[in-house]
């Protein structure tokens, strides 16, 4: 999907404003994400701000303390807001600043809005309680909170004409975003858990030991819960392998984007990997002098020509 759309500089205060209130969101909520995005360009970096704040609302619905019947009908009305971005029914001085940025950027970029609605079925199987049997389950649950994201993304950052492979840029998308999705499910175990959710597949705990869940700071008795993680671990990354194909189709910046987020998760894995019981103490997470030397990496374009090459090593 190469860019159709040239993105205008220029903005009216009232869609201005309503940027300002998503990009300030994005920064409180989401440091990895905002990280990646502060290398983009200023209209694909609101653009992506505004798909931030959107689907953090509905996030935020899923995660609350509301009853489970409030919730799907909150969803719902977020569905409903939705529609009139999607009808183009928001006006620039609607008193909704997410729908005010959504409108605004979906107008200029050929943003596939319908990811939304995945990312509202996504959080609509978490207020019912899902759970997942086995990794071909919990792929369905991740499209839609992750690689619908991908997807979204993709819209707004365009591929370069001419590239190899191109048509294969929104499967691409979306297995990286499965490959983030996963690494925070790893990342989240304990605190899933303290919230009543298990989302790595029941086959895998069984295998490993862990069907009894992760209630404290420390493995079920008797379980391998080093094997597990560092089998999840090997799966992230054969996933962040397939979904770095996308690099080379994408522009300088939004190559540097994409690589800055992914590579930041891929160190996340790699942390986990190495002591796979902190995520039972606590939240782990980079410092912030290794996420500035990720998107130095990512602005280089080491990793798309690393990808690059080797995909042609494997074609040859």
């Amino acid at each position: 999907m190469i860019r159709a759309v040239e993105a205008s500089q220029a903005v009216s205060a009232p869609v201005l404003a309503a940027y300002r209130y998503c990009e300030t969101v994005t920064g409180q909520q989401a440091r990895n994400f905002a990280y990646g995005i502060r290398l983009l360009p200023t209209p694909e970096r609101r653009a992506m701000s505004a798909l931030y704040a959107f689907s953090r609302r509905v996030d935020d619905i899923g995660d609350g303390e509301l009853p489970g019947a409030v919730k799907v009908e909150r969803l719902e009305d977020t569905r409903a807001l939705l529609g009139r971005v999607r009808a183009g029914e928001v006006e620039e001085d609607d008193t909704d600043p997410v729908a005010v940025a959504l409108a605004h950027a979906s107008a200029v970029f050929p943003i596939p809005l319908g990811g939304l609605d995945e990312l509202i079925d996504g959080v609509q199987m978490d207020v019912r309680g899902a759970t997942y049997e086995t990794w071909d389950d919990l792929k369905v649950y991740c499209r839609c909170v992750a690689g619908a994201i991908g997807r979204l993304s993709l819209g707004v950052f365009g591929t370069e004409a001419g590239a190899r492979g191109v048509e294969r840029a929104s499967e691409y998308a979306d297995t990286l975003g499965l490959a983030l999705q996963l690494t925070n499910i790893l990342r989240d175990v304990r605190e899933d858990a303290e919230g009543g959710r298990t989302y790595l597949p029941a086959d895998d705990l069984a295998k490993f030991g862990c069907s009894a869940g992760f209630a404290g700071p420390t493995p079920p008795e008797g379980s391998d819960f080093a094997g597990l993680v560092h089998f999840e671990v090997r799966r992230a990354r054969a996933l962040f392998a397939e979904g770095y194909r996308l690099l080379p189709m994408l522009d300088r910046r939004s190559g540097a984007c994409v690589a800055a987020m992914a590579g930041i998760y891929r160190r996340l894995l790699d942390r986990i990997e190495r002591d796979p019981e902190a995520v039972l103490r606590g939240r782990v997470s980079l410092p912030g002098r290794e996420k500035a030397y990720v998107a130095v990496r990512g602005l280089s374009g080491f990793d798309t020509r690393y990808v690059s090459r080797h995909t042609l090593r494997g074609r040859a």
